[in-house]
């Protein structure tokens, strides 16, 4: 059993892909995160972030077991996460090691940008997570004053805006629903709600 669950930055699709692993004893993989650890990998090791041939090396022997979300969810390592999510060679290894993981027994929850779409095309569910970028922005600003962090709304505003059409706009694997995914906007919604209208699609398709 494989759920893939899209959608765009702040949309609330990590929690929610927690929330459904846990719920159903599956294991979860965030493909942001494998991203984010072949960057740290390079920044580690003192390399360059723009030679392509190096930075799939390091991807290929990234460990997708136990990648720790709050190293990996500093800030440089996204900017740097960026630069090399790009790159077809890397996003090819990661792709492959994404697919190995999702045929874990007894099953699988991936989230990211090209589940439903590229990783595992197949899927039995597959959901689309969104929310307008207004409410994201607002999670997102939240979340960084929650840690004792300064932030301002309007540069996170930018920042969210600026990701979406990054990730929208990439030749490679763009970010879009897949045609036969289900749309969740949490726009309105509380991860509760969002849980549950989740629970609801999957206890279908497990019938």
């Amino acid at each position: 059993m494989i759920i893939a669950i899209d959608g765009p930055a702040a949309a609330g699709k990590g929690t929610l892909s927690r929330q459904i692993a846990e719920a159903y004893g599956f294991h979860h993989l965030d493909t942001g995160l494998t991203y984010r650890a072949t960057a740290k990998a390079l920044i580690d090791a003192g390399l360059a972030l723009d030679d392509e041939a190096v930075a799939e090396k390091v991807a290929r022997e990234v460990e997708l077991a136990g990648l720790d979300r709050d190293i990996l969810s500093a800030h440089d390592i996204g900017e740097a996460a960026s630069k090399i999510a790009v790159m077809p060679s890397v996003r090819r290894a990661l792709v492959e090691a994404q697919q190995a993981f999702s045929r874990r027994e007894p099953g699988t929850v991936l989230d990211g940008r090209d589940i439903g779409t590229v990783v595992c095309p197949n899927a039995p569910v597959k959901l689309y997570v969104t929310a307008s970028p207004e409410v994201r922005a607002r999670r997102r600003y939240d979340e960084i004053v929650a840690k004792g962090e300064m932030a301002d709304y309007d540069h996170v505003f930018a920042d969210v805006k600026k990701r979406d059409e990054r990730d929208m706009g990439r030749a490679d694997s763009p970010l879009r629903p897949a045609s036969d995914a289900h749309l969740l906007d949490t726009s309105e919604m509380s991860i509760e709600a969002a849980f549950r209208a989740a629970k609801a699609i999957i206890d279908a398709a497990l019938k």
